[in-house]
């Protein structure tokens, strides 16, 4: 029988499980894609249920169950911190201590609780020691300097350390309360978006600023070191004791209080994202160079929240010391499931590493010596992402009949030439097929898709599809054959989680109308002949698609290249505004009727929007989800 391990991360945000079976992981899923509801944080029930099933597995049949993070000395943090500040976090003191006194504390019973029938052990690890094991372990590289930044764990912040074939050791580490993940979310806050999934957007509006406030930061704020660590002068800060994440002589500093929620952005929030950009970027780079010289070794590995910020990771790639990196795709709390559990089976079992069953040796890819090139197989451990449950095609078959939905069932070469056909005429495509992808990214598995050459694409899938802020830019997904043609890299970003400018010989040039635009209205100025996935600053978050990762999705892209001579299309993950990314074809039909996209791919089967009985708009969702 194969040794099984459920690792479990819960109960603050991005619930997950993971099921990893003599060291392969299984199945890896979040909570919110079954429950609908946003980075939830609940116990991941339907996720280890689904981990089961893909393992046909039973919880009887688990080995070892581990937990992301340890609570109790989490909540010696807390406590800690309350004492510090006294009696200025009261508030937040009695809106946190009954919800530990009650659950938290026992988190040992409540797991046995949640998993019915099973009696085995329960084991924690520490949040950014499971972080580490998401980003080494998984990845190709043998032996490789880590590197782990978030908002805060226990007590660590962010980590370096080292991973040696299946040992791994975290050497150096910051602590609460100073925090690059915490500074970056104050900074969120006070530009009007929500904490902990709001930082994204930060990241996309930044491009629209100048940095006019990167010295103010340095002179108030913080003290950044050589060593990428930083000193943060909590008399700005809340976020310990309080609420809110700042506060009064924050906005004094700044020009003005916080911007409301939904309020109009005005050129303050665009500095503000920019100013705080460049200074994550900086700590970025100096962490990942103090990695470098303290380990000696070529390749680098991340994780964390702040590893999601693919702006500075395309920095460390380009400007850093290493050859390569790679980022666990997962990189937030939700990978901390798959890092428990690669933990427990590499290190708590002392079992060694083996490479992917797809690939016959680990192997390197990025920009150094000896990287792998487009016809060689990218190998780690993350089977692209794709860890999800999938339809099935005669499920999906099923489905459709059973509804009364019109769909056409395809062969494959029939499915790619008929969606690169929809894209070539400017139509907007929902992707529901093969497994689901495990992270924040839609990789191809649950991605609505256009064309990366109409000058409109953005706006349509913004405004009319996504039902978000139109300054945010969309991510190209192209051929990895073709990405050095088209982009200023030449090598795999299977995650897209590495962002890098399109080629001088790929933009356009700008009239001098448009020259003096200001903030937003730059926007609708097409800057290269792929306007759609082109940010006003010419960088684009890149995916690059090979086909032995996601033949379906490389077909398509191959089919619209054949038919355009344009290897690149736009892939934004399926959901509005506020939703989770869809799980099931019910989900993605949904989506799809209650917005403006034109065609929509079940597993092998197309069903267009112009066939369907309209369904009738349902206000409660638009309030959810839309509105959010």
């Amino acid at each position: 029988m194969p040794t099984r391990i459920l690792g479990i991360s819960a109960y603050y945000h991005d619930s997950a499980a993971c099921l990893v079976e003599n060291g392969r992981i299984v199945a890896a899923a979040q909570e919110e894609r079954f429950t609908r509801k946003k980075h939830d944080a609940s116990f991941p029930k339907h996720a280890v249920d689904y981990c089961l099933r893909e393992a046909g597995s039973t919880v009887k049949q688990i080995d070892l169950v581990g937990f992301y993070e340890k609570p109790l000395v989490k909540f010696e943090r807390l406590l800690e911190t309350y004492v510090s500040y006294a009696p200025s976090g009261w508030k937040s003191y009695l809106t946190a201590l009954p919800l530990w006194l009650t659950d938290k504390l026992w988190m040992s019973d409540e797991i046995a609780g949640e998993l019915e029938d099973y009696e085995g052990r329960i084991l924690f690890g520490e949040h950014h020691e499971s972080h580490a094991a998401s980003a080494f372990y998984p990845s190709p590289f043998e032996q490789a300097a880590v590197l782990t930044i978030d908002g805060v764990g226990e007590w660590a912040t962010s980590s370096i350390g080292v991973g040696r074939g299946h040992d791994l050791e975290l050497f150096r580490e910051m602590r609460f309360p100073h925090s690059l993940g915490l500074l970056y979310s104050a900074f969120t806050y006070f530009a009007g978006f929500r904490v902990n999934s709001g930082e994204y957007k930060v990241m996309g509006l930044a491009p629209y600023g100048e940095p006019k406030y990167v010295k103010a930061i340095k002179d108030h704020l913080l003290e950044i070191r050589d060593d990428g660590s930083l000193w943060m002068n909590m008399e700005h800060f809340t976020y310990p004791q309080g609420l809110t994440m700042t506060g009064d002589s924050f906005a004094a500093i700044f020009d003005g209080p916080p911007r409301q929620p939904e309020s109009k952005l005005t050129q303050r929030e665009m500095d503000l994202a920019r100013s705080i950009q460049d200074i994550t970027e900086e700590v970025m780079m100096k962490m990942a160079s103090f990695a470098w010289k303290e380990t000696g070794l070529p390749y680098l590995c991340m994780a964390g929240g702040v590893a999601l910020n693919c702006v500075g990771n395309g920095r460390i790639l380009r400007d850093g010391p290493f050859d390569e990196i790679w980022i666990q795709p997962a990189a937030g709390d939700a990978g901390g499931a798959v890092g428990v559990a690669l933990n427990l089976w590499h290190r708590y079992l002392d079992k060694p590493r083996t490479s992917p069953e797809h690939a016959g040796t680990w192997r390197p890819v990025g920009k150094g010596p000896g990287s792998a090139s487009a016809d060689v197989p990218y190998a780690d451990g993350m089977s692209g992402g794709f860890l999800g449950p999938r339809p099935g095609e005669d499920e999906t078959a099923a489905w459709a009949e059973q509804h009364g939905y019109k769909a056409r069932r395809c062969s494959p070469t029939e499915l790619a030439d008929a969606v690169a056909t929809l894209l070539a005429d400017e139509k907007v495509v929902g992707l529901c097929q093969g497994r689901m992808e495990f992270g924040p990214r839609a990789l191809g598995g649950r991605s609505i898709i256009g064309d990366a050459r109409s000058p409109k694409m953005q706006s349509v899938m913004n405004l009319k599809i996504k039902f978000r802020e139109s300054f945010r830019p969309f991510a190209p997904a192209v051929l990895r054959e073709h990405v050095h043609e088209w982009f200023e890299l030449d090598g795999d970003s299977p995650y897209m989680l590495l962002v890098a400018d399109v080629l001088p010989s790929r933009r356009l040039a700008i009239p001098d109308a448009a020259k003096d635009l200001w903030g937003i209205e730059q926007l609708n100025v097409p800057r290269s002949t792929i306007p759609a996935v082109t940010h006003v600053d010419y960088s684009a978050r890149i995916q690059t698609v090979r086909r032995e990762t996601n033949p379906v999705y490389y077909d398509i892209i191959n089919a619209f290249y054949r038919q355009t001579g344009c290897p690149v299309i736009v892939n934004t993950s399926f959901n509005v505004r506020g939703e989770p990314i869809v799980c099931t074809p019910d989900d993605a039909y949904r989506c799809f009727m209650r917005t403006d996209m034109d065609a929509l791919v079940v597993e092998n089967f197309v069903l267009e929007k112009a066939e369907q009985t309209p369904i009738e708009a349902d206000e409660n969702w638009r309030r959810e989800f839309v509105l959010d």
